[in-house]
């Protein structure tokens, strides 16, 4: 057997010890991912009125969002609405599909009686607060005439709203195998499928655009018409299980692909958020990773204003102007910037100016005549330290920059006077240069 030297001992010694520095620590990489301790599998929080986001945690993984769905759903029933298309009082007669379907065992459903009328807000209510599947397809027909065109439009709606990864293939939620053989789009065992951040951002749009909703998502318990009286699956509103002060909404998610899930809203003091969890372990967790999540927005970030109006940067306060009564031109942000900051994290923020090319001319210079409050560009804002997620609709945090004052155009005899000072100067900076020469 040969024999191995000190120094080969040594020398492998020091480079296993070196190499462990690098080995994988699972303990510090959860840490790193979810310093919230959540056990849903993708979370995310945002300002509920700007959209920008303040925490997340695998945003981008595409994951089931099963009755989460009836968010687009939703939101189309309400621009239907809005168009015209559609009234809240008009009548829904219920075919034996839907009959059949709102008997399913084992879906959440309000009973609904083939051959009777329902209105349009009967089947929301039932869709929005028990998120009642059969009232979802009848409201799916009605607006598209049938459940599949309904899913082209939910798919169409997606991308208009700026959804990046998204796949909806009913109008429920549900998986496809629980619709009685009636899917109406993918394979048997398909279910719609989005990311935390999508999910995110549908809500968001949905609760500014059609605010209304809150008043029929935040209704604890809905007295339907067969008598009964059913328990909004939102656990978090007031007199539930859950219950978390100033949760307005907004929409539960389960099947056995899709997890657990929550979208919440909220709103205290003026202030609003919105939550999603994403496959969390069970129906009880999912509003445990919620209240974290509401927890940690309200008691780790406040709303400052990081950017006061009319803001100049510093050395950048005018740009220069040819053809104009004036040489140069102030310029200054257009408004404001505030943002949800971390507690004392105000002044964590640079500035960096960006000036329209466009605006420009081959020398970098304006052309009059400008208009006061004319765009010339914008401000954008960088944390120092820390990470920056931006908005929800990809946006980077800017404000426009502008004019902060009007250059008219100089007349014709401005000009030829320039011209000729222009050229006589050169003429002099010529001589002058040559007679220094000369000593």
């Amino acid at each position: 057997m040969k024999k191995i030297s000190k120094m080969t001992l040594i020398f492998t010694f020091v480079f296993v010890l070196v190499m462990s520095q690098f080995a994988y620590q699972p303990g510090e990489a959860v840490a790193e991912s979810d310093n919230l301790g959540l056990k849903a599998e993708a979370a995310i929080i945002i300002d509920g009125e700007t959209g920008q986001i303040v925490y997340e945690k695998n945003a981008d993984k595409v994951l089931g969002i099963a009755s989460m769905s009836k968010m687009m759903t939703e939101y189309i029933i309400m621009e239907s609405i809005e168009n015209g298309k559609i009234s809240w009082d008009q009548k829904v007669k219920i075919n034996k599909y839907v009959h059949d379907l709102s008997k399913a065992p084992n879906l959440s459903n309000v009973g609904l009686t083939e051959g009777e009328d329902y209105t349009v807000k009967e089947l929301y209510q039932a869709m929005a607060v028990y998120s009642g599947n059969a009232a979802t397809v009848a409201l799916a027909q009605l607006v598209s005439g049938s459940e599949k065109s309904f899913v082209k439009l939910m798919n169409e709606k997606a991308k208009e709203l700026g959804l990046k990864h998204h796949k909806f293939v009913n109008a429920s939620g549900l998986n496809n195998s629980d619709l009685l053989g009636q899917y109406p789009s993918g394979d048997e065992d398909d279910e719609n499928i989005m990311t935390a951040k999508d999910t995110a951002l549908l809500a968001y749009r949905l609760i500014n655009d059609y605010p209304e909703v809150l008043k029929i998502a935040s209704i604890p318990k809905l007295k339907f018409r067969d008598g009964k009286e059913y328990p909004n699956f939102n656990w978090m509103l007031p007199g539930l299980i859950f219950e978390y002060k100033g949760v307005d909404g907004l929409k539960t998610g389960s099947t056995d692909f899709a997890g657990y899930g929550h979208t919440g809203t909220v709103i205290r003091d003026g202030q609003r958020y919105i939550t999603v969890v994403m496959k969390s372990t069970n129906k009880n967790e999912r509003f445990a990773d919620s209240t974290k999540l509401m927890n940690y927005a309200y008691a780790t970030f406040k709303k400052e204003k990081v950017l006061p109006a009319n803001y100049q940067v510093k050395g950048k306060e005018t740009l220069s102007v040819v053809k104009g009564k004036e040489k140069d031109v102030k310029i200054q942000s257009e408004k404001a910037i505030e943002l949800l900051v971390e507690n004392g994290g105000k002044d964590n923020y640079k500035t960096d100016l960006v000036i329209d090319k466009n605006k420009l001319n081959d020398d970098g210079k304006l052309t009059a005549p400008i208009k006061k409050g004319e765009k010339l560009g914008y401000i954008t804002l960088t944390p120092k330290k820390g990470e920056d997620y931006g908005y929800i609709n990809g946006d980077p945090v800017k404000v426009n920059v502008v004019a902060a004052e009007s250059v008219e155009k100089a007349n014709w005899f401005v000009l030829s006077m320039r011209a000729v000072g222009g050229f006589f100067g050169d003429v002099w900076s010529s001589v002058a240069s040559t007679v220094k020469g000369w000593f």
